[in-house]
């Protein structure tokens, strides 16, 4: 097991506090973050039977349609919970993405979901991309999400609240200095501008890098829609806004107006000399 810990508040918050599975399942923004993240890995892995390394991969909601879709998949994730919930999907152990329990070159997928929101020091978000290149195949797929640096400001307006002096205050510290403190609501995070997540893929090796909106545009108007009283978002608002996500990909100024951002590399073919 790695010596590397993670920031007492975020071992808390995924421990003890939030509930990760449920937030992707029922929420309408959550439900958006699954369908379209399905939608781009589908677009980028390797037909199956290839073996997926599911880093950050909480219970497992990744995991089990990779696994129902034919692909050998493993998950590491820090939080014991976590990992006892994922056993029942696929082969699961404690582990740190800065130094994963696996050899060199065993995947042709690697794919970290999660790890990149809360190692605010770039160090660390260095080792867990070099840790994902180094046990990657060659040739293989690395799959990298973040948090946007602008989605605090678009969903603090869904509350209604940016304009009290605690919110504004917040989310301003967010958008000046890309970290959130976790002294409440949320935990320690990091908060990515799409080209900077680019840049660091490319720092750890990886060619090809590739970076895509994860809900597109037009999420917070559902969210919205969900905080109002009444029944919520309509199934064809959901649909409207997932065809925007879609509808955006070619123009990479939309990539602020997103939660999250997903980004693809390729681990380099080794050289014959």
């Amino acid at each position: 097991m790695s010596n590397l810990e993670l920031a007492p508040s975020v071992m808390r918050f995924y421990g003890e506090t939030v509930n990760e599975d449920s937030r992707l399942r029922s929420s309408a923004d959550g439900r958006m973050e699954l369908a379209r993240t399905q939608e781009l890995l589908r677009r980028f892995l390797p037909s199956p039977p290839a073996r997926v390394l599911d880093v950050g991969g909480g219970t497992g909601i990744h995991a089990e349609w990779l696994v129902k879709d034919g692909y050998e998949v493993v998950l590491v994730d820090p939080v014991p919970r976590h990992v006892e919930a994922a056993s029942a999907v696929c082969p699961a152990v404690v582990g740190d993405a800065r130094d994963l329990p696996e050899p060199d070159d065993t995947f042709d997928v690697v794919q970290l979901l999660g790890p990149l929101y809360h190692l605010p020091q770039l160090a660390d978000r260095q080792l867990a991309l070099t840790e994902a290149c180094r046990v990657a195949k060659p040739g293989g797929l690395v799959a990298a999400a973040a948090i946007n640096r602008y989605a605090s400001l678009f969903e603090h307006v869904t509350y209604a609240h940016l304009h009290t002096e605690r919110i504004h205050s917040s989310v301003s510290e967010i958008l000046e200095t890309a970290v959130y403190d976790g002294s409440r609501g949320f935990t320690l995070s990091y908060f990515h501008r799409a080209e900077e997540l680019v840049t660091e893929l490319v720092a750890s090796g990886l060619e090809d890098v590739q970076v895509f909106g994860i809900e597109g545009p037009a999420w917070s108007l559902v969210k919205a829609a969900e905080q109002q009283p009444g029944e919520g978002p309509t199934d064809e608002l959901i649909a409207s806004a997932l065809d925007a996500a879609r509808m955006a990909e070619p123009y990479p100024e939309l990539l602020a107006a997103n939660s999250h951002l997903l980004a693809f590399g390729t681990v380099p073919a080794k050289s014959i000399n």
